[in-house]
């Protein structure tokens, strides 16, 4: 089975968390809903992280060569 995109389990987590919030379904059922919320969320961080690892700022330097330099992190510095 193919895995799934960022794109697609933020969509399903979306419709688990909107069906959750409805209080409407039986504690089974909402258990289970729980449980790949769970699972889509950690799917999405995961490949946010694999993202983050990839991406690099593209900079020149005075004399016009580019060099890569790593993603600056939330603090603003830069991750080696």
């Amino acid at each position: 089975m193919k895995e799934k995109t960022f794109e697609q389990a933020m969509k399903e987590l979306e419709q688990i968390v909107q069906e959750l919030e409805t209080g409407e379904m039986p504690l089974e059922k909402a258990i289970k809903k729980f449980e790949e919320g769970v699972r889509l969320s950690k799917l999405c961080s995961e490949k946010l992280d694999q993202t983050e690892k990839r991406i690099t700022i593209l900079l020149r330097d005075q004399d016009g060569k580019v060099f890569e330099k790593p993603f600056p992190d939330e603090s603003g510095s830069f991750k080696d």
